[in-house]
């Protein structure tokens, strides 16, 4: 080839190319991880996993599949669109959800709350003298509410974990509980996860669970414009409470020991700031054994509390 064929000649980019420039591009930007978004988006665009780039990082990528990845790049650090968003799925708990801006992209903290929520069930389980199904026990139905469910990942990865489970989950959100459905059927967990829209406790209106579950709206309208730029694509409601963040979280938890059997246990996400005043309405609300748990940062990250009564 002539030195005039080679100048002309289009550049062909490979896999590990294009993450290079990506990761860089992106870390110019602010992205706070921009080798993982990199990865994410160029695996959505050839339609593999994050795995296959790392065998193909040689592999020349087709002009088609660059435009499509050129295209949600530009998204992600024009526009800061999530990269949940854009390529329509999250994974939570090692399950697969489909995810839209409909919904709050399910975070790794809120894997506390499950981690939370299990623990409870574990020492209710020993109360009543039940053994997990899981664990070739024959348990009674265990009967979950999970208000404010959105994607539906905490209402599926507890109803995952636990067979003999039964779960109510509720959004004030027709197309967020539209989407749960779609994700609790595609995990082959719909019959027993049931969707009703409403909210706090009216969908449940009369009924009684032995676990109560909410990852709430507890951010404060003052901090809107503090936040990162990556919220302004989800639903404000899933994330906005009020003057102080907690207008929810008052009443999740004044309502929440009418809706318990006798030793049945709560578990909130809330901000880490929002711990003491959390315990306090716990224990106003006559809720007993109050406890904060951190998330894997260390930060408060879950209240949990149980009902009076013996189980």
């Amino acid at each position: 080839m002539s030195a005039t064929a080679a100048a002309v000649a289009p550049r062909i980019w490979t896999v590990l190319e294009l993450l290079r420039w990506t990761t860089q591009h992106f870390g110019a930007q602010g992205i706070e991880t921009p080798r993982l978004d990199a990865e994410c988006l160029l695996a959505h665009a050839l339609g593999s996993d994050r795995l296959r780039l790392y065998l193909d990082f040689d592999k020349p990528v087709e002009n088609a599949e660059r435009a499509t990845f050129r295209e949600l790049v530009r998204q992600r650090a024009a526009e800061r669109v999530p990269v949940s968003q854009l390529t329509g799925c999250r994974e939570f708990w090692s399950l697969p959800l489909r995810v839209t801006r409909d919904v709050l992209t399910p975070r790794p903290e809120t894997e506390t709350l499950v981690s939370v929520a299990l623990a409870r069930l574990a020492v209710y389980d020993a109360e009543r003298g039940a053994r997990p199904a899981e664990r070739g026990g024959n348990a009674a139905e265990l009967h979950i509410l999970d208000i404010g469910t959105g994607s539906g990942a905490v209402a599926l990865a507890l109803a995952r974990e636990r067979s003999e489970a039964r779960v109510l989950a509720t959004d004030v959100s027709p197309a967020a509980l539209a989407l749960a459905s779609v994700n609790a059927e595609a995990l082959g967990l719909g019959e027993r996860v049931r969707f009703a829209a409403g909210p706090l406790f009216a969908p449940a209106a009369g009924l009684r669970f032995d676990l109560i579950v909410s990852n709430p709206p507890y951010l404060a309208e003052a901090e809107a414009g503090g936040l990162p730029p990556e919220l302004a694509h989800e639903p404000r409601e899933a994330l906005f409470a009020g003057a102080d963040g907690a207008a929810v979280l008052r009443d999740l938890v004044a309502g929440a020991p009418a809706a318990l059997v006798p030793g049945g246990a709560l578990a909130v996400e809330i901000a880490p700031d929002q711990a003491e005043l959390v315990v306090s309405l716990c224990r106003a609300a006559g809720l007993e054994d109050v406890a904060v748990h951190p998330d894997l940062a260390r930060r408060p990250r879950v209240v949990s509390a149980r009902a009076r009564g013996v189980v």
